[in-house]
């Protein structure tokens, strides 16, 4: 360690001020900073809430970026109270395939289907009402505007009907930090708090389909592990589609793993196999 001291703080507050090794060793340091652990929370039982009604269906769809073919073909299936890990190499496609769901970017051709409504060439305003919802890489959230400003922001012409409901009381069950940062500007929050509040936005007005790209990107460990819980007691709520590079969650917290590959499936299947399976995981991942 370079330091001789150290100052640990927390929600504003001196945890510990003084010796390395005391802060090291601080069990409360380590339940705020570290807390479980990625294995720990990944190796715990999960119980799927997969049904087998099918909510989103894609059938061979491409998207371009000017001349670049960045989907080629893509087809899967959301089943209600799933949650689906969309994993792959950096610039496999896998954001533009979310962007494409929720319309900011326009599949070329193929077919994408919500609850038997063809959402293929509807605009992303015009998809959010029928109940998806996206949390951008990087949050997105307003700065200068009050937790409960973004979140206002979130329901505008999303109380539809389309899915489950999402009041203050709803997402305060999930996600109680949020009631205590009510007031507060999105910009004063932490990063896991703001993570919380993006996830949270995207839920509010009525939500059925949940997209995440990249939701423990950054997060002190005891976030993720606070994070991860919600999003699997959410699996009972709405179905998901997320995107991560934390495997171990991402596989522990999912029912099925579509792999992408310069835009094309590679492996689509549970993602048990290649959580147990390190040869499998090695194959189709290559990690």
């Amino acid at each position: 360690a370079l330091a001789d001291v150290v100052t640990v703080m927390h929600e504003g507050k001196v945890l510990v001020d003084g010796d390395v090794n005391d802060a090291r060793n601080s069990s409360q340091v380590q339940a705020i900073y570290i807390g479980s652990g990625s294995q720990i929370v990944a190796a715990k039982p999960r119980v799927s809430a997969r049904n087998e009604r099918i909510l989103l269906s894609c059938s061979s769809v491409n998207t371009f970026y000017g001349k670049s073919h960045i989907l080629r073909d893509v087809s899967l299936t959301v089943h209600e109270g799933e949650i689906l890990a969309l994993l792959g190499r950096n610039g496999a496609g896998k954001s533009t395939l979310l962007k494409s769901l929720i319309g900011i970017t326009s599949a070329t051709s193929g077919e994408m289907v919500l609850d038997d409504q063809s959402i293929a060439n509807l605009s992303s305003d015009q998809i959010a009402r029928l109940g998806v919802a996206y949390v951008p890489q990087g949050r997105g959230l307003f700065s200068g505007m009050t937790v409960a400003q973004n979140m206002e922001l979130g329901r505008i012409k999303r109380r539809t009907g389309s899915g489950i409901h999402w009041d203050e009381d709803r997402i305060f069950e999930f996600f109680p930090r949020i009631r205590e940062r009510w007031l507060s500007p999105a910009d004063y929050l932490s990063g896991g708090e703001q993570q919380m509040v993006a996830v949270a936005r995207a839920l509010s007005g009525d939500t059925r389909l949940l997209l995440l790209d990249e939701p423990f990107e950054g997060l002190a460990p005891a976030i993720v592990e606070e994070l991860f819980e919600a999003l699997d007691r959410l699996r009972h709520e709405v179905s998901i589609i997320i995107v991560d590079h934390h495997l171990d969650l991402a596989l522990a917290l999912s029912d099925t793993t579509v792999v992408l590959e310069t835009g094309s499936v590679t492996h689509t299947g549970p993602s048990k196999e290649l959580s147990l399976d390190i040869n499998l995981r090695r194959q189709k991942l290559w990690l």
